[in-house]
């Protein structure tokens, strides 16, 4: 019988494996569920679990909010639940794209402190919004 021996190495790397996929599960519910939102979860699990240096942290989220999207998309039209009015998706993708442009070049220019600072008053501003309609 041949046994085989662990490294010390590939428990670690096994643990963050999973903790990253924890994190894009919890985030995809949350991106699904609310259509929104997956980047809050993103950025600080990423920060905190994985760990990634914040410029990295918000750079990953913003990568993988794309492919979360169009997943959740496609559900909602197959399911015919939910009215995608394409003509908005046309120019809000327009638009997201110049706005993504000029955050990736500001993003390179703040601090982590500043990041997280301007994150973390986004948020907030957006609880407050959803809490007074």
């Amino acid at each position: 019988m041949h046994t085989y021996k662990k490294s010390a190495q590939t428990t670690p790397m096994k643990i963050q494996k999973m903790k990253t996929a924890i994190i894009g599960t919890i985030s995809g519910v949350v991106n699904g569920l609310f259509g929104a939102g997956g980047g809050t979860i993103l950025v600080p699990g990423l920060e905190r679990f994985i760990p990634l240096e914040t410029h990295k942290a918000h750079a990953t989220a913003l990568a993988v909010m794309l492919p979360l999207s169009v997943v959740s998309a496609i559900i909602y039209t197959a399911a015919a639940e939910v009215d995608i009015k394409w003509t908005a998706v046309l120019f809000v993708s327009l638009g997201g794209v110049i706005g993504g442009v000029i955050g990736a070049k500001v993003l390179k220019k703040l601090s982590a402190a500043w990041l997280n600072i301007l994150f973390g008053l986004f948020l907030a501003a957006g609880a407050i919004r959803m809490l007074t309609l």
